[in-house]
């Protein structure tokens, strides 16, 4: 076998090892291979991958979930999954959190949560941030209480002196986050770098690879181009062609974009946050999709450290 390149039957594989520690798959999972569906809480633990650093490294990047992929899910489902996908790191969807409207104590407890579950919460569902200190000032308290490493927003281009402002105050991470071409403030990396390269260094980018790439743009350029102020990653794929005003995702490692090359470039710059899972293609039974996604990006890793 050639080390350095993973085929999809080979990730398929891997991701299987994934899928098989969810304990909410059913036995269809399993009849397919003619083999009896093991109860979860007696189902062996993966044995396929060494067990990740503290922070969840594994092969030089840290793997995590954002729960939009799993946002038909409770909070403590949503936990349950990632957990059994062997994940330590998560980023927190609206639906599991509010940080724009809920209180200082929600949030505190959220956090606790995820720190109980073994969790670290490194990110968020995109937080609108208007040109309001009041508002901006309870969404910066709400992850700050949480203990939330990197905010993903959206703040309004008016907005952007003020929330320079709390993120000294605060001394807290923001990462900006890209929506392809029907975003009409922040489409690409580069429109986020030109609003923000005067701005304290607090401020940086949430790179959505499939929305750079539908836009017209090469994700793993864009990691390297702003390799100082890439704060976190949305690790997706898709069939989409480029312009198309909306996404068609898949599986990674199914559709059209180049993942090794993003997580080449990632390696490359020692990069220190979270590649977040962003499944999308379905909503009411996403942990098998979700499961072959982080195989496929595990194979692909362990490939590329041989």
């Amino acid at each position: 076998m050639n080390h350095h390149h993973l085929t999809r039957r080979e990730a398929l594989r891997t991701a299987a090892f994934g899928a098989a520690a969810l304990p909410f798959l059913g036995s269809a999972v399993f009849a397919a291979d003619g083999a009896k569906a093991p109860k979860a809480e007696k189902a062996p633990a993966p044995t396929l991958y060494p067990p990740s650093s503290p922070d969840g490294r594994e092969n030089g990047l840290r793997l995590g979930v954002t729960s939009y992929s799993l946002r038909n899910m409770s909070l403590d489902d949503a936990i349950a999954t990632v957990t059994a996908l062997r994940l330590k790191n998560m980023a927190l969807f609206k639906n599991h959190c509010n940080w724009e409207t809920a209180s200082v104590d929600e949030c505190r407890t959220v956090g606790a949560k995820l720190k109980a579950a073994g969790l670290s919460l490194t990110g968020s569902g995109v937080i609108n941030l208007p040109n309001d200190e009041a508002k901006c000032r309870q969404a910066f308290n709400n992850v700050k209480a949480a203990g939330m490493q990197s905010m993903v927003c959206k703040p309004e281009l008016a907005a952007l002196p003020l929330v320079e402002k709390l993120a000294k105050e605060y001394d807290q991470k923001l990462a900006i986050h890209n929506h392809g071409p029907e975003d009409k403030v922040y489409p690409t990396p580069e429109v986020i770098w030109n609003a923000v390269k005067g701005l304290d260094a607090r401020i940086g980018f949430c790179i959505d690879v499939g929305h750079t790439q539908r836009f017209g743009d090469d994700a793993a350029s864009a990691i390297r181009k702003y390799a100082a102020r890439v704060y976190d990653v949305h690790m997706k794929d898709s069939v989409a062609v480029v312009g198309a005003q909306r996404d068609v995702p898949v599986e990674v490692g199914a559709g059209r974009l180049d993942i090794r090359a993003m997580l080449r470039a990632l390696l490359d710059i020692k990069y220190n946050g979270t590649v977040t899972f962003e499944y999308e293609k379905v909503a009411g039974n996403p942990a098998i999709g979700l499961a072959e996604s982080v195989g496929f990006v595990r194979g692909a890793l362990a490939a590329m450290a041989k």
